[in-house]
């Protein structure tokens, strides 16, 4: 298999509105993050992928760009950003920018101009429709809720948002559209940022004729049925040509509705579109019924095993995976896949070892490497989130859930719970700011914080240092091929990775109580590489305590 920096690297996201604040006004920003390097350094990270720090009105958090060459201002300034930039490269970390061009802001100068006549030379930089039968051009629907077209009086007409209508989609038919963005791109390579992740970069083509699709719960049909459009793959590799090529680049792309077969002309080993993608089928594993993600059910694990094995399997010298279980919108895993009660670091460092000895690029969260949980939000006062926010009326309203169903679905997966504050320590505000947070501190900050765990060799970030560490020691934990053992078993998920003569085993027990498993032969003598208690005997037979992880490597 060829050998990629990229492929051996271990990626840090950074929520920057969530991270550090360095100047009290309760918002994190570029400096905050500066400041942080050397935990970062420490923790033993290669990249940071940082989300939006460019001019926003801040609709959707920063998603939502009126100008992708300049910084947000509560974010701090171009400067500020250089500073960044080459501090980390002193440190030997690269920096991954958020992509966001399927849309723009409403507040984007293309946008303002777009708006004004149908005749203006903006006009086409956006998807603009007339209304149909007395109503919208088709049935889409916003990922935010309602529908995904917003009437403007201006020119009788109206334009497509897959998000909220504050962010109107960008027609990536018009080559000019195409064209100003890789200008733009460029001149962040110019700048000297390493690559781009690449937020729904599976919706940048849309069929011509806008067909209706089926319906969800919602009424309206999913904004994924925009996804893997008819010319998306044609259109990145003229970025590749035109733009990835000019740097040692990596990217990552954002790819809701990717079915494997897409993902391999995505991610293609001849890199000619992009390095990897982030797929989602992992995450609605314990969804309802229509992709419904409001529900409050726990996932059975043989289905999580099934996803991840036709992932892994189904990419295999073909492609790369991207290897996550959480981000900025998703809840917290621990609290999620595992227990955030009395088995907290056991469960965070099970999750841990059984993503990252998987093959791929692992990303890390901020806070993941703390075992932060959810939140315990008590109104809906308490959300920011225009996802949960505008679910939280619309679904309520229509009668589809009680206030109290939904205020329980949202503790559990609200993009909030990612959002709140990264716990440094355990002074007020957990030392994320001398003033008043955007969003609330999880009260625990007092117990699970970074401070408190860099005093301690047991730690989650101790364990997840250690992970990072022996993934550039063995090959075989990048390189290898991955096999499962145990399909049907509903508590534990064990699976092996070989290369040449090297052989792991990898087992992860997701139980709150003890289960009794049979360990290979060839495995019982061998070393054990990392364990997530603090004692451990291999042998044939073994009772796993509650969500025991352990890696061995055969003699």
């Amino acid at each position: 298999m060829e050998k990629r920096w990229w492929k051996e690297s271990v990626v840090y996201q950074i929520y920057p509105r969530s991270f550090n604040d360095s100047n009290g006004d309760g918002i994190g920003d570029l400096n905050g993050i500066t400041e942080k390097l050397d935990y970062l350094k420490e923790l033993g990270i290669d990249v940071i992928w940082l989300s939006p720090v460019y001019q926003s009105p801040n609709d959707d958090n920063g998603y939502d760009i009126s100008d992708y060459q300049a910084i947000m201002e509560e974010f701090g300034t171009m400067e500020d950003f250089d500073r960044l930039l080459a501090a980390a490269h002193d440190r030997g970390i690269r920096i991954l920018m958020d992509l966001v061009v399927n849309h723009t802001s409403d507040e984007h100068k293309w946008f303002v101009e777009s708006r004004k006549s149908t005749d203006n030379p903006y006009r086409d930089y956006y998807i603009w429709r007339p209304g149909r039968d007395g109503g919208y051009p088709n049935n889409w629907g916003s990922c935010f809720s309602g529908p995904a077209w917003e009437y403007d009086e201006q020119t009788d007409m109206y334009y497509l948002h897959l998000f909220s209508k504050k962010q109107p989609d960008l027609n990536w038919d018009n080559p000019k559209v195409r064209d100003e963005v890789f200008t733009m791109m460029n001149w962040w390579l110019d700048k000297g940022i390493d690559g781009f992740r690449m937020d729904v970069i599976s919706l940048i083509s849309k069929e011509a004729d806008l067909p209706d699709k089926p319906v969800g719960i919602n009424g309206y049909a999913s904004f994924n049925s925009a996804a893997n459009g008819p010319h998306v793959h044609e259109y990145l590799q003229e970025m590749r040509e035109k733009v990835l090529n000019n740097a040692d680049t990596m990217t990552v792309g954002e790819c809701s509705g990717v079915t494997l077969e897409e993902a391999k002309k995505y991610a293609r080993s001849d890199e000619k579109e992009l390095n990897m993608v982030f797929q989602f089928e992992h995450m609605d594993v314990d969804a309802g019924d229509l992709g419904n993600k409001w529900v409050v059910r726990k996932m059975d694990l043989r289905d999580m095993k099934a996803v991840m094995t036709k992932w892994e399997k189904g990419l295999e010298d073909v492609a790369w995976n991207s290897l996550f279980f959480e981000n900025h919108d998703q809840p917290r895993s621990v609290s999620r896949f595992g227990d955030d009660g009395q088995y907290r670091e056991a469960s965070a460092k099970m999750l841990a070892t059984c993503l990252h000895m998987m093959q791929g690029t692992p990303y890390i969260y901020q806070g993941q490497e703390l075992g932060m949980t959810n939140a315990p939000f008590e109104t809906i006062d308490d959300f920011r989130d225009l996802d949960s926010i505008n679910a939280y009326y619309e679904l309520t309203e229509k009668g589809i859930f009680t206030k109290e169903e939904l205020m329980d679905a949202l503790r559990y997966k609200s993009r909030d719970n990612a959002r709140t504050p990264m716990q440094w320590d355990d002074s007020e505000q957990a030392g994320f700011t001398t003033g008043t947070p955007w969003i609330k501190v999880n009260p625990n900050y007092t117990k699970i914080n970074a401070k408190e765990q860099l005093s301690r060799e047991d730690s989650v970030f101790r364990y997840y240092q250690k992970l990072i560490r022996l993934r550039k020691e063995k090959e075989v934990i990048v390189y290898g091929t991955y096999d499962l053992l145990l399909p049907e078993d509903p508590d534990i998920y064990m699976y092996t990775r070989t290369m040449g003569d090297e052989k792991l085993l990898v087992v992860c027990s997701f139980s709150g109580k003890e289960i009794s498993v049979e360990i290979p032969e060839e495995f019982t003598e061998g070393t054990v590489l990392i364990n997530n208690y603090p004692d451990i005997s291999v042998s044939g037979q073994m009772v796993l305590r509650p969500y025991e992880a352990f890696v061995i490597e055969r003699r």
